[in-house]
């Protein structure tokens, strides 16, 4: 008898909680048209539900006064609150706007949470695959000039290293992270930036100062987080590109992608790869490259599968082939040259990662874990053609090789309050084992570094209107590292416990302007970094870089305040943006070049601590979008970065009595004023015309003088780098598209005029704009 007044007790219970439900649905529009798989959910509740293909949902909802939200990436979040009649069913449709402006965006760099970009305590800016495709981008170094603050530089005309700048400091002091993963390590740093094809990147978000403490102790400068694609519809495309720099050197690439999903939405896998084969480019007719030779094979592959509604098991490879060279002479084996740099890079990137939720999305755990790996074969040399014997000899030991693994391993947990407030704490290990040996120089950089990390952070919401994020990063760092060239041995034994705070505010004065602010601190343990592990040719010669005796860690302060205004002027929707930053370094790791010349005739460079600096500057960007046909945006940067001492860049080794100590009192190759623009206009339903331009001022650049071995510094001129691109779109069959496009990069061909000449250039002496005049023209066709 009990049983049954039990079973009748939960079934009354069943039937009352369905009654005091109700049942919504609709369509979710945009322009006249579907969004597919667009997000509706309760404000503060626990319902949601994704819309199909055709952009229709159903949602059970309690009853009462509720708040429904409706998003989709790409477009403005839309509210809409209503009261609810237990045991109803009605009908509310959505009709979404274009979000031009990509304020509404949901980005994971501020938090190491998913949380939209306006409500971000930390400033977030997102480079989309629309710019890339606007700036003609073939590689992610093409692209990231255009964010304010951001500015990308080649530093080496053998082999086409480059380095991303953020606020002003060098590319060691950025932490590049793949998918929210630091395995981006030291010697990717080095070339990197052009292996990855922007093909298989869905977004880029930048967080420029120490705001990004939280992802390592190296992201001083900021973080830059490259996140591949996700599967999130069924689509397929291929493009090809083909460019003509200067008129006459080719440079052609193939992508291909697809995805496909189920009708679930539980599984799904996308498929990218890329073929780009570019002819080495001479600027001044001097036998040398100016722009290196370069063949890169890329592919990769993310997925993701939902066992049930509360859990994600996502997994992530990318695999890069790619072979480099410059100098002179490239039909002929590299020994046999006057000047070779060669480099063939293999690298794996891959990562599984597993999410929990709870049934109320209160509580989720991730746990990942991310490996690199990359074999590399090299040749730094030359001098092999028709000289001495012991040339000869000393040119054929000039190849090397180098192994680099990185892994990344970690677990992160995140509560969400009833009040809105959040918590997250995690532990990460990361580890970077790097061996580089060339054995004709007896050339060794033996290093691994372990860092055991435990961090946490309190995002606090007394109210709407304010935000605070409060923090720390607790980093154990061990850094085993033994260096040599010629018979010069140097070693790091490092082990260091260091606590990084970090605490940023978020205050919406008006629902128009948002103020922000904040401080962070970091710090960089004694090790190779990038530029260290990049060799350069001055004179004929190569330049090592070694650590040098005592090398102490390095630590910043940073600071950013920030105002950010943002209103729709009827359908013209607008943002301005004035940041302030001031970050402090002390004990600044600084390349000094000795003068010293090694037994071989290589050059000599040490990495020293500095006496202190700092950089200090403005960011100001302004984006305006009167319509959907069209978009303007603009960005400068004033700068200063200084030495709190003077610094010395040459020390004359009193060999020359010509020679004396360079020193300087503010960074090379740093100016104090750049920015960008970039203008999207939909001419017509199918033809677009992209307008993208970036500025370079004036900067000092040091200038190794080949026939003394003496440095001079230059102050360069300015550079406005601008390019356009026309782009026309037809259907010639259901669920086909293509495009062509055309456009010319660098038109008023602002480029480099007083590059060295000969094998016994400085190959560092570099800078300006990474191509001349380009032509190119672009077909893309599929179902995208």
């Amino acid at each position: 008898m009990k049983k049954i007044v039990y079973l009748f007790l939960i079934l009354h219970v069943v039937m009352t909680a369905q009654n005091s439900n109700a049942i919504i649905s609709g369509t979710i529009t945009a322009a006249g048209s579907p969004v597919p798989f667009a997000t509706v959910y309760v404000e503060s509740g626990t319902q949601g539900v994704d819309a199909n293909a055709n952009g229709t949902y159903t949602l059970t909802v309690p009853s009462g006064l509720i708040t429904l939200v409706a998003h989709y990436q790409g477009y403005r979040t839309e509210t809409k609150t209503l009261k609810i009649k237990a045991g109803t069913q009605q009908t509310l449709n959505f009709n979404l706007t274009e979000d031009a402006l990509g304020l509404d965006q949901v980005v994971v760099s501020a938090t190491r949470n998913r949380i939209s970009k306006k409500k971000a305590p930390v400033i977030v800016n997102v480079l989309s695959p629309k710019l890339f495709r606007a700036t003609q981008s073939i590689s992610l170094a093409d692209g990231l000039n255009y964010q304010p603050g951001v500015r990308v530089e080649t530093n080496c005309q053998n082999c086409g290293f480059t380095q991303v700048r953020l606020n002003g400091l060098e590319g060691q002091y950025t932490q590049v992270l793949v998918n929210s993963r630091p395995v981006f390590s030291a010697l990717n740093g080095v070339y990197g930036l052009e292996q990855i094809p922007v093909s298989i990147i869905d977004r880029v978000e930048v967080v420029r100062s120490g705001g990004s403490a939280l992802f390592g102790s190296n992201a001083i400068a900021g973080t830059v987080n490259v996140i591949t694609k996700e599967p999130i519809n069924n689509t397929w495309d291929v493009s090809s590109y083909l460019g003509f720099i200067d008129g006459k050197t080719p440079d052609r690439s193939v992508n291909m992608n697809a995805s496909i999903i189920n009708e679930a939405l539980t599984a799904g896998v996308t498929v990218y790869g890329m073929y780009r084969n570019r002819d080495a480019f001479d600027a001044n007719t001097d036998g040398f490259s100016e722009i290196t030779k370069l063949t890169n094979n890329s592919l990769g592959a993310k997925a993701f599968v939902k066992p049930n509604d509360n859990s994600r098991i996502g997994v992530d490879f990318t695999a890069i082939k790619e072979f480099r060279r410059g100098g002179d002479r490239l039909d002929l084996a590299p020994q046999f040259t006057d000047v070779t740099e060669q480099l063939d890079h293999n690298t794996i990137f891959t990562g599984i990662d597993y999410k929990l939720f709870n049934d109320t999305r209160t509580n989720d755990v991730t746990a990942y874990v991310s490996v690199q790996h990359t074999d590399r074969g090299s040749y730094y040399g030359g001098l092999g053609g028709g000289r001495t014997h012991a040339d000869s000899i000393a040119a054929n030991n000039a190849f090397g090789t180098t192994k680099d693994l990185a892994v990344v391993a970690g677990a992160k947990f995140t509560h969400h309050f009833n009040s809105n407030d959040v918590l997250t704490t995690g532990i990460e290990y990361q580890m970077n084992d790097t061996d580089d040996i060339i054995t004709g120089y007896n050339r060794l950089v033996d290093q691994k570094v372990n860092n055991y990390g435990l961090y946490g952070q309190y995002e606090w919401k007394p109210s709407e209107q304010f935000t605070a994020l409060i923090g720390a990063r607790l980093d154990h760092v061990d850094v085993d590292g033994y260096y040599t060239i010629e018979d010069i041995e140097r070693a790091s034994d490092v082990a260091e416990t260091v606590l990084s705070p970090r605490i940023t505010l978020l205050y919406d004065i008006t629902k128009a302007l948002q103020f922000r602010g904040g401080y962070a601190r970091g710090f960089r343990a004694p090790q190779a970094f990038n530029e260290d592990l990049h060799i350069a040719s001055v004179g004929g010669e190569q330049s090592f870089v070694i650590l040098s005796d005592n090398l102490e860690s390095e630590f910043s302060n940073a600071y950013t305040a920030s105002f950010n205004f943002t209103k729709d002027f009827n359908l013209t929707q607008t943002n301005v943006l004035v940041e302030g930053f001031y970050t402090t370094l002390k004990n600044p790791f600084t390349i000094v070049s000795t003068g010293t010349t090694l037994p071989n005739g290589s050059i000599l460079e040490e990495s020293r601590n500095g006496e202190g600096a700092y950089v200090t500057g403005t960011n100001i960007e302004i984006s305006v979008s009167p319509s959907s046909s069209l978009f303007f945006q603009a960005g400068i940067t004033l700068q200063k970065s200084i030495y709190k001492e003077n610094q010395m860049l040459f020390e004359a080794d009193g060999s020359n009595v010509n020679e004396h100590d360079v020193i300087i009192d503010e960074f090379t190759r740093s100016p104090n004023v750049y920015g960008f623009l970039n203008t999207n206009w939909e001419i017509i339903e199918d033809l677009r015309l992209d307008v993208t331009g970036s500025y370079t001022g004036s900067m000092i650049v040091p200038h190794i003088i080949s026939e003394s071995g003496f440095m001079d510094l230059v102050n360069t001129e300015a550079f406005f780098d601008m390019t356009t691109k026309l782009t026309y779109h037809f259907d010639p069959i259901e669920d086909v598209h293509v495009e062509i496009s055309g456009g010319v990069q660098n038109i008023f061909n602002s480029y480099q005029d007083d590059f060295d000449s000969g094998a016994g250039r400085d190959s560092t002496y570099i800078y300006g704009p990474n191509q001349p005049r380009t032509v190119f023209v672009g077909l893309k066709f599929g179902d995208f």
